[in-house]
């Protein structure tokens, strides 16, 4: 079944350093293979890194400038770059302003929003 989701729509999550809005997956869009979402943080944020243990991301950067930190090495974010991050990476996302850092961030299989947080 097709469904758009607007801004208003979209669930918000409130998760360390930043703001998550969830676009598309089982819980919103009933979508059983990817969670779609928008992440804003603001101008020097830098909330501690997690790993998802069970998904691989792929981010997309719409605004703003940071950096990407992991035990890989370090990636710059700027707009029009993605990074794909695999499972079990653990990863740290930099806000150097002056504005926020937005990007789109999707995930396969779905993820529950912020539960790589408490270390689920």
């Amino acid at each position: 079944m097709l469904k758009a989701v607007t801004r208003e729509e979209a669930e918000r999550f409130e998760l360390p350093g930043r703001e998550w809005y969830h676009y598309s997956g089982p819980s919103i869009t009933g979508a059983q293979h990817l969670t779609v979402g928008f992440s804003v943080f603001p101008a020097g944020s830098a909330p501690e890194g997690h790993v998802h243990p069970t998904q691989e991301e792929t981010i997309y950067i719409t605004k703003g400038h940071g950096e990407l930190v992991t035990p890989e090495g370090t990636v710059a974010l700027e707009p029009g770059t993605a990074v794909f991050i695999p499972i079990g990476l653990h990863h740290q996302t930099v806000s150097h302003g002056p504005g926020d850092l937005e990007m789109v961030t999707s995930f396969g299989p779905p993820v529950i929003p912020g539960s790589y947080e408490q270390g689920d």
